[in-house]
């Protein structure tokens, strides 16, 4: 009888026929040794089949079986009642089972395929005679024949699942559970569903000028890494997914990231790579949600800088000294920030991320020395991610809002001053070497900053980045006032200060700030001068305006048009000279006006860059 028990069949059917034919080898031989050690006869065909041989493995070719042979140069192999009979007939309707005995039809009840590489492929730049030869007929014909009979039939469609099915036919004696073919069912269906969006999206594309466009767009999410919640901590269940098959742009070093480390990772990690591939330096990203507390290259600090920074005894190498810079433009917000480096982390970098209030870093790699003291951090719990370099950016972009799904280009566009600082439309043109460094780290930034907002910089660093306002205006109060904290963290009373020892560092961050700003409470004065050996004299407004009027060449970028000319009469209190803008505004010639009252270089780039 060439059934199985009926009522088994219902519930752990044993395996006795297993269909073969895969184009990704991986793992096949030891499926096969498996699969022939539980006594399942193996079916297969042309070079599955050849691979199965050479491992010593018996086969049964597909003609064989049907007693009918491939035709048409391969097009037909297994599209015959023989074989989707056997996998779509119900075990447990007598009905089916007549008409299995009735034309000598045997079951088959596990069916292993994966598809030709159709998207490989295209991706090769094949021609379209090839793309076309490539698209598989058969395989997705029984994948879903036997998806849709899991009743009784398991499908295993990725090398990554063999290992499950394994076990499965271990613990069951070559049987199989209805939870895993369940499972195994709606894996097969995402997987002949994507690659029916691959043959659709390819073919559509071959199309050229014709009006006929693909309306709908498949997309495959596998979950790759559970995190702990969402952005909240009631936002559960959360991870993160591949895209379509393609291997996550990252790997995890050390740590457990969360949802908002990955936001912030993934964005920084872009502006560093766009900023190095831009000037040719060394770059660092400090993040704090999804948008920039500094950003920068490797400049050399200035005397009064590395005083401010408190440099003391540290190793300055290129990729510490980017992200030293970064750190430093407003190092209260920077605390408990996600890093990003466009270099390899070095033993440097590391010495100075070991003192800092930092929940991980992503970079392109690690010094082993740099490893062993950042996964030290924290307990062992600092994250380390290593981003994957080249790895491939899909063109379109897709996130859904209470339902609905929005899709666009991704931002590609890379800022060059070659493109983007070429139309001056200011009387004074030049444009020194050092401030268009300046004025592209502060656009590289606000292109990867939450909108409304505008980025000071100055020497190869952001120093004040205003973000997210409704208000253009208030983005360059915002970050006006981030920079003058910036400035005035130099100022010789403020490079004063008495600390009591012992005093933390970001305690220092955060006095020092307060200092500046001076508004205290009563409460919070007495609280505040008991972190001093000697209470320091307020450091006055006029002594203020005094330090802040000798702040000279600041470069300021907007991501979009300024609508009118307070943003520039507000920019020129903070040492501004260098301004791009997307310019096309109605207020332009009003704008362009007030540049040249004050001097000033203005750039019109063309290129909007919100971000949201």
């Amino acid at each position: 009888d060439l059934r199985p028990d009926p009522g088994m069949a219902r519930l752990m059917p044993k395996i006795q026929r297993a269909l073969v034919s895969v184009s990704d080898k991986t793992g096949l031989t030891e499926l096969g040794r498996a699969l022939s050690k539980h006594g399942i006869e193996i079916l297969s065909t042309g070079g599955t089949a050849t691979a199965l041989r050479e491992a010593g493995l018996r086969v049964k070719d597909v003609s064989e079986h049907t007693g009918f042979p491939e035709i048409l140069g391969g097009r037909v192999k297994s599209l015959h009642p023989k074989i989707h009979g056997g996998i779509l007939a119900m075990r447990d309707n007598a009905e089916h089972q007549l008409a299995l005995d009735t034309h000598n039809i045997p079951y088959i009840d596990l069916v292993v395929s994966n598809l030709y590489p159709f998207q490989a492929t295209v991706d090769k730049g094949a021609d379209f005679d090839t793309c076309i030869e490539n698209i598989d007929i058969g395989g997705p014909t029984m994948i879903r024949a036997a998806a849709k009979n899991h009743s009784g039939v398991a499908v295993v469609t990725s090398p990554d699942q063999y290992g499950g099915l394994i076990s499965e036919l271990e613990n069951n004696d070559g049987a199989t559970t209805p939870e895993l073919r369940r499972q195994l069912a709606a894996a097969a269906f995402s997987h002949t569903a994507l690659y029916d969006s691959a043959v659709s999206k390819w073919f559509t594309s071959q199309l050229g000028g014709s009006k006929i466009s693909s309306k709908i767009a498949t997309r495959e999410y596998k979950d790759q890494l559970t995190l702990k919640y969402g952005c909240n901590p009631h936002q559960n269940p959360a991870s993160i997914c591949s895209i379509n098959g393609a291997p996550l742009p990252f790997k995890t070093l050390n740590g457990t990231p969360g949802y908002i480390n990955l936001l912030d990772a993934l964005n920084a990690w872009q502006l560093v790579r766009e900023l190095r591939i831009a000037t040719n330096l060394p770059a660092a990203a400090s993040f704090k949600h999804c948008s920039p507390a500094g950003a920068a290259v490797a400049v050399p600090l200035t005397p009064l800088e590395a005083a401010s920074y408190e440099v003391g005894n540290k190793e300055l190498t290129p990729a510490a000294l980017a992200y030293f810079r970064a750190r430093n433009a407003d190092p209260m917000c920077s605390f408990g920030d996600f890093a990003a480096l466009s270099d390899v982390v070095d033993e440097a970098t590391a010495m100075i991320l070991k003192t800092e209030v930092s929940d991980g870093i992503i970079a392109p790699g690690y010094t082993p020395e740099a490893f062993e003291i950042l996964r030290a951090k924290k307990g062992g719990k600092f994250i380390l991610l290593e981003a994957v370099e080249g790895a491939a950016l899909p063109s379109m972009e897709y996130r859904e809002v209470m339902g609905a799904g929005f899709c666009q280009r991704r931002n590609e566009v890379q800022f060059t001053p070659e493109e983007h600082l070429k139309t001056i439309a200011t009387q004074i043109q030049h444009v020194p070497s050092s401030a268009v460094t300046d004025l592209v780290v502060a656009s590289v930034a606000i292109k990867y900053t939450q909108s409304n907002s505008v980025a000071y910089a100055k020497n190869g660093q952001v120093i004040g980045v205003g973000a997210g306002q409704q208000s253009r205006v208030d983005c360059i109060k915002l970050a006006g006032r981030k920079a003058d904290t910036w400035f005035l963290r130099q100022h010789p009373k403020v490079q004063s200060l008495q600390f009591k020892p012992g005093t933390k560092r970001q305690d220092k961050v955060n006095a020092r700030v307060r200092f500046i700003e001076g508004d205290f409470t009563p409460v919070e004065r007495s609280k505040w001068e008991q972190q001093f050996e000697v209470i320091p004299e307020p450091l006055t407004q006029v002594e203020k305006e005094e330090w802040l009027s000798t702040l000279q060449g600041v470069a300021l970028s907007s991501d979009a048009f300024f609508p009118f000319r307070d943003s520039l009469d507000q920019a020129s209190k903070r040492g501004v000279q260098y301004i791009v803008q997307p310019g096309g505004s109605i207020g332009d010639p009003e704008v362009i006006q007030a540049a040249d009252e004050y001097g000033m270089v203005m750039a019109f780039s063309g290129l909007r860059l919100f971000h949201h």
